[in-house]
């Protein structure tokens, strides 16, 4: 009996290796296929356009709310710890490192994995699932340069935009709350920001974390809806594993690259 387990133990763990490696080898090929056949975007801005208003513009609202929101919360949470040390004037440079080195890049890139990347998944499952992905090809037309890639650059590009919305989001709210209403001094919150928040150090790692979260964001999303069942419970299933590996994926490449920027300071 026990012998019988540890077989069955053997063979599950066989299995899920087997799917994860193949799993990993057809990601790259789509990736390969993605980035070769990328120069129909080059030729036909007009696809590209599209699919950044469809990635980016229609992403702003939540993106400006949330950030808004976390800008507040931070400010009087900011506000609140620093005055116990009689530092209440730096709140304004707690609030502008906290958003342009982490929470800027990281929750705008879950925000636009929950909003854009499930909808090009399931724009991609359901133009699979309905056969119109099989139709281009009968016609001659190729699924990657005219729907793939013009989704992917539109989102690709779109992402570091939203990032930096909602970190300016994020510091107008922080202002808000802690000089309009709370009354800390208005100079002194945006010089101490100004000396601290440095750009190369602090800026540029916030922009190279959202150009990385938008690509791996939307490799997932057009992957798994390219890769997934043509059933409308094959299309839900893909929604689903897109948003939570777009999640864990973007929370280990955080931890990845915050330790390569730490270690190079």
């Amino acid at each position: 009996m026990r012998n019988n387990t540890l077989f069955r133990g053997m063979i599950l763990v066989g299995k899920l290796t087997i799917d994860g490696v193949w799993k990993i080898g057809s990601a790259s090929r789509f990736m390969f296929y993605v980035i070769c056949r990328s120069g129909m975007t080059v030729r036909r801005p007009r696809l590209l356009l599209d699919e950044i208003y469809f990635a980016g513009a229609l992403s702003l609202i939540i993106i400006i709310v949330s950030g808004l929101f976390v800008g507040l919360v931070l400010g009087l949470q900011g506000y609140e710890t620093l005055k116990r040390y009689g530092s209440a004037e730096a709140v304004g440079t707690l609030v502008a490192l906290s958003l342009v080195r982490e929470l800027g890049p990281v929750v705008a890139a879950l925000l636009f994995a929950s909003r854009a990347g499930s909808a090009m998944t399931a724009k991609i499952g359901i133009m699979k699932s309905t056969e119109q992905l099989s139709a281009m090809e009968m016609m001659a037309v190729d699924p990657y340069s005219r729907v793939v890639t013009p989704m992917f650059w539109g989102g690709f590009f779109s992402m570091p935009l939203l990032a930096a919305i909602f970190s300016a989001m994020g510091i107008f709210g922080g202002y808000l709350i802690t000089v309009v209403v709370i009354g800390v001094d208005g100079g002194a919150f945006w010089s101490q920001m100004q000396a601290s928040v440095d750009f190369q150090g602090d800026i540029l790692n916030g922009i190279y974390k959202s150009v990385v979260f938008g690509f791996a964001v939307n490799a997932i999303a057009l992957f798994e809806g390219f890769d997934c069942l043509p059933t409308a419970e094959g299309v839900s299933r893909a929604v689903t594993r897109t948003v939570v590996t777009s999640a864990l994926a973007v929370l280990a490449l955080d931890f990845v690259l915050t330790a390569f920027m730490f270690t190079g300071a």
